[in-house]
């Protein structure tokens, strides 16, 4: 068995200043996106990256940034946690203590790609193209961001791989254990296997297809499949928010439910690409 790792959330203090790894881990990811969307627009020859100049990519990351934040927090607040903001909307500007839903913010920069594409005069798909394949390594960053953070963790497991906590951090993983108890059962470290499933492998994937020629849609098409199938995979070992619990069938979470529309509309968008390549 693993044992978590005593890493403080907060990486550097500036007297009432907190920089805490969460946020740079998102920084992090907004960096990667940048570099490697500029690096594209620069070597790739592709009809999805077709007359992007580095400024393009800027303005794009910069539109990314935004919908990322206010969509993700306006989603977790939204699909998790709509009683806290019932109860004080201030809440909804807490960024710093966690709280950012992928699927608020896909939304936000499905929004951000529309202005985008209006702005410049490109077609929708022409921009989503383009940024599927920077957008993983951001994902691969916000997990590690939530391990450090030590939120997401998944069931108890007796699997080698399992990571033990500290019950005196996280008491909720210990509720059924004696008081006096030190560590907690192992556990699925899902943040992790989300970093692996939705971050890098859906990064290499992406990259690798993206790299040829392919028809207006499919790499946002695949995209969408790819993450929804890695996150509702994960899912099945991932503990469901204690305030939701499971929605149906014993089994069926949020997630799930969340990524289900993403599964069934990124399918469709990979057969339209390659049923009307040219009118996609």
């Amino acid at each position: 068995m693993l044992t978590y790792p005593d890493i403080d959330p907060v990486a550097l203090s500036l007297g009432p200043l907190h920089i805490h790894w969460y946020g740079l881990m998102y920084l992090v990811g907004f960096a990667l996106a940048w570099i490697l969307g500029r690096w594209r627009a620069a070597h790739v020859r592709t009809d999805a990256h077709a007359g992007w100049s580095a400024e393009m990519v800027d303005d794009l990351i910069f539109y990314g940034v935004i919908g990322t934040i206010v969509g993700g927090r306006l989603g977790y607040m939204l699909f998790y946690g709509f009683d806290q903001l019932i109860a004080n909307p201030l809440n909804m500007l807490k960024v710093w203590e966690g709280g950012m839903s992928f699927h608020g913010g896909l939304i936000g920069v499905l929004i951000a790609i529309g202005l985008f594409a209006r702005r410049q005069r490109m077609r929708f798909f022409e921009v989503g193209d383009f940024l599927a394949p920077l957008v993983p390594l951001g994902l691969f960053a916000g997990r590690i961001g939530n391990f450090i953070n030590g939120e997401l963790w998944g069931r108890r497991t007796d699997l080698p791989w399992g990571m033990r906590l500290p019950c005196q951090e996280f008491p909720a993983q210990c509720a059924d254990l004696p008081q006096a108890t030190l560590w907690s059962p192992a556990v699925h470290a899902s943040q992790l296997y989300q970093a692996a499933l939705e971050g890098l492998a859906l990064f290499l994937v992406l990259w690798i297809y993206a790299s040829k020629p392919r028809p207006t849609m499919a790499v946002s098409g695949l995209f969408l499949l790819g993450y929804g199938l890695a996150r509702f995979s994960v899912e099945f070992v991932r503990m469901p928010d204690a305030h939701l619990g499971y929605l149906a069938f014993g089994w069926l979470t949020m997630g799930q439910l969340l990524s289900t529309p993403m599964i069934l509309i990124g399918a469709l968008l990979l057969a339209l690409a390659y049923r009307h390549p040219r009118g996609a």
